[in-house]
């Protein structure tokens, strides 16, 4: 037999929060199949994890907690590291990206770059919160894109339209830490030329596509970024938490967690040669041309495992002799919502898997988890569909084929496996069937098509009900004892092999089901013969899955959307400040909406000494024509800002309602004077 060696890796989880229930429907669940299918197939196989732990939002949390970011993430990394334990998620390591060897890792492949003269030193803006007294990275600067007019862009990027721009070009930028505008202030850093990996990166995609099928949603997200146009990449940010650039003068300066996090597969296969005391190990999967490299992920981590993470270990093997393997393939997943919302924390809206946990078993998790993987398109987990997975098929068609079977067994052949005799034609079609599915079922998990392997697998099941019904071994054991025999030692072989090929997916029941037949998990090629042999001794059985009350589902459904926050409280400000403040009455001479934006409209105003150019994100509360002619109030003295490209000298006063989006406009009296100051 011909050992197929496989790494695998999942995307390493951020040490900043728990893992919840999307989270394993992305990168986890399906990578923990897949790999729990191999190693039944006998293959060479191991899977790669660990914890991302540096970056702001840890150094963000930490500073709200006054601890260290250590703190922060030594919780997080334990609390994840447990919750996947008790999901049953069968890594090799789970490793952390704070350990030395990470840090020598990525400093190492830093150094190479450098040492080449592939990376670009240049001066940049870049965005700084001066009331948090930090440059601000991309995820905490929001404002409008500069090309599709997406009001929820990051600094650099639009998650909407994919877009790429530098800083300056953000529209109305905000911190999302002090809720500030921040300023552009100059700075340096090491720039990776990904734009130089372009053509090179296209034809690696469309080869990997060609020879193993990649996923259409990651091909679709891939051609985006190369229609676009790649273009430098900051290597370096000014931060004191995370991997320390190895060159002098660099003082302040971290290597960007997008370059460094994905480098963590690397190191933690280093740390399990270590532990393994096989120094060569992480060499044979990584720089081994016969080994198969998958990279599972969620579909928000596309571009670092097809683009920058390839482009990196292109950089490195142009100059190296030991070469790593680039992904053969990416199956990345969508995501998954919670209850038709998507998860959110704040909200308490979902679960995190340590909370689920504690109150149901795994396997009924992982079963419906993977029955409903977002592997096209985004689905949704909802309680009462997890109810009815638990008590309808594992319960009701699973549990319920070995429940009625040990139960003839033990009464009528004092639960030995009896002899089979003469087969007739409906004993030979499930015996056929049984030997046709490992092959089935093999089909569908090497093309990652894990759900539609799991509904195969329930159907197996349910053909073992009905061959039990069709069979009729409650008739025959009275009439022709040696038929029933047949049938009995065929469903418990039936049993055998379904908790062969369900074990990639309910792991402990499969377990319980081998206990309970007092046999091993076989080779996948002998899965769906007539294992258990004539006389073989039974355990007791015991049920596998228990029933879930609608009363349990009603308490987990009543629990969402209500969480306890405090209230937050308006900072306070000195009477000197409000003086700063500006405000004269306005009226509206003309107003047309901004193109491309369905927030914004241009205004022109009158303050009396002056005409002005406003623009303001009342699109949605108001049509032009119902603003000319009145009588409003305006910030006279705020700092002009452009907004889609257009100058924007003022800032219009209006009332939040309680229509989201929705605004109205302070409107001032007739008999007030344009240009009267608010006092």
């Amino acid at each position: 037999m011909n050992r197929e060696k496989v790494l695998v890796t999942s995307a390493l989880p951020y040490a900043n929060g728990k893992i919840h229930l999307g989270h394993l429907s992305g990168a986890y669940l399906p990578a923990d199949i897949y790999v729990r299918y191999k190693r039944l197939k006998g293959d060479d196989i191991i899977y790669i994890c660990g914890s991302d732990e540096h970056g702001v939002p840890i150094t963000i949390s930490a500073d709200k907690e006054k601890v260290s970011p250590k703190v922060v993430i030594d919780r997080f990394h334990e609390q994840n590291k447990i919750a996947f334990e008790k999901f049953g998620m069968s890594f090799d390591i789970y490793s952390r990206t704070s350990l030395p060897v990470h840090h020598k890792t990525a400093q190492e492949f830093f150094k190479c770059y450098y040492d080449q003269g592939l990376l670009i030193e240049k001066k940049s803006l870049q965005f700084y919160d001066e009331k948090a007294k930090m440059f601000l990275p991309d995820r905490y600067v929001e404002g409008t894109c500069p090309k599709c007019g997406y009001e929820e862009a990051r600094s650099d990027e639009c998650e909407k339209c994919g877009s790429l721009y530098e800083p300056s070009e953000l529209i109305n930028p905000k911190s999302k830490i002090t809720g500030e505008t921040p300023v552009l202030k100059e700075t340096s850093h090491w720039y990776f030329p990904l734009g130089k990996y372009q053509e090179r990166l296209e034809k690696y995609i469309d080869e990997m596509n060609e020879k193993y099928g990649w996923k259409d949603n990651v091909l679709q997200y891939c051609r985006g970024w190369f229609k676009d146009g790649l273009k430098d990449r900051a290597y370096t940010r000014d931060l004191d938490w995370g991997v320390k650039v190895p060159l002098d003068g660099a003082e302040g300066k971290v290597l960007y967690v997008w370059f460094e996090a994905v480098l963590g597969y690397i190191s933690a296969t280093k740390e399990l040669s270590e532990q393994r005391n096989d120094p060569e190990l992480w060499k044979r999967y990584w720089q081994d041309t016969s080994t198969k490299y998958l990279a599972f992920i969620g579909k928000d981590n596309i571009v670092f495992h097809t683009i920058i993470f390839p482009a990196m270990l292109m950089g490195w093997n142009d100059v190296k002799d030991a070469k790593y393997l680039l992904p053969q393939n990416v199956p990345a997943n969508e995501f998954l919502n919670f209850e038709g919302k998507k998860f959110s924390k704040s909200r308490g809206w979902g679960v995190d898997v340590i909370e689920f946990l504690d109150m149901f078993p795994a396997d009924p998790l992982r079963y419906t988890l993977a029955a409903n993987l977002p592997e096209n398109k985004d689905t949704d987990f909802y309680w009462k569909e997890f109810q009815g997975r638990n008590n309808g098929e594992l319960a009701d068609i699973l549990g319920n084929f070995i429940n009625r079977t040990f139960t003839f067994a033990f009464k009528h052949f004092d639960g030995i496996v009896p002899q089979v005799g003469k087969l007739e034609k409906i004993d030979n079609d499930m015996i056929e069937l049984l030997k046709s599915y490992p092959g089935k079922i093999s089909g569908l998990i090497e093309r990652y098509k894990i759900k539609d392997a799991v509904f195969e697998m329930m159907n197996l099941a349910r053909a073992g009900n009905k061959y039990f019904n069709d069979s009729e071994p409650w008739v025959t054991v009275k009439k022709d004892k040696e038929k029933c025999a047949a049938a009995i030692n065929i469903c418990l072989n039936a049993i055998n092999t379904l908790a062969e090929i369900f074990e990639p997916v309910v792991p402990f029941s499969s377990g319980k089901i081998f206990k309970m037949l007092d046999t091993e998990k076989c080779s996948w090629e002998k899965c769906g013969e007539l294992n258990l042999k004539a006389g073989h001794k039974l355990n007791q059985p015991e049920i596998l899955f228990t029933k879930i009350e609608d009363k349990m589902i009603e308490e987990q459904i009543n629990k969402l959307g209500k969480v306890e926050t405090e209230v937050p409280q308006d900072e306070e400000i000195t009477i000197d400040d409000f003086k700063k403040v500006k405000l004269k009455t306005a009226v509206v001479v003309a107003a047309e909406k901004v193109k491309k934006s369905e927030k914004l409209l241009k205004l022109q105003i009158d303050l009396g000494s002056e005409k002005r150019q406003v623009v303001a994100g009342i699109a949605k509360s108001y049509e032009p024509e119902q603003l000319i002619g009145k009588k409003i109030l305006v910030v006279a003295n705020l700092k002009p800002a452009k907004l889609f490209g257009l100058d924007s000298q003022g800032m219009i006063l209006a009332l939040d309602t309680s229509e989201e989006g929705k605004v109205k406009i302070i409107e001032v009296d007739e008999s007030i004077s344009i240009g009267t100051a608010a006092k």
